[in-house]
């Protein structure tokens, strides 16, 4: 893992974690900036946990906060839809 995508945080369970930073983009519906990222655990049905939150790119910490409009999460799930169906396109290459 790339040091520079990586930071690390405190897990639900309150344990220290490494999270990887799969990426971040900015709304301009929101004008808010997002980050995706995952601590690269599965879950039960066998796929990569994967969580977002909302950031501010100009501080030196990573402080988070939590997404919690339903329009900000259709903005998530497009990008990583979008992310998905390019990676498969690549792949099929």
């Amino acid at each position: 893992m790339d040091k520079e995508n990586v930071f690390r945080g405190i897990n639900e369970e309150g344990i220290e974690v490494e999270y990887e930073i799969l990426f971040t983009c900015e709304s301009d519906e929101t004008g808010k900036n997002y980050i995706i990222y995952t601590d690269n655990s599965i879950d039960e049905a066998g796929n990569t946990k994967v969580y977002a939150s909302i950031f501010d790119p100009t501080k030196q910490d990573i402080t988070l906060e939590p997404i919690t409009d339903e329009k900000e999460w259709k903005i998530i799930e497009d990008a990583l839809e979008y992310l998905q169906k390019n990676n498969e396109e690549k792949n099929e290459e």
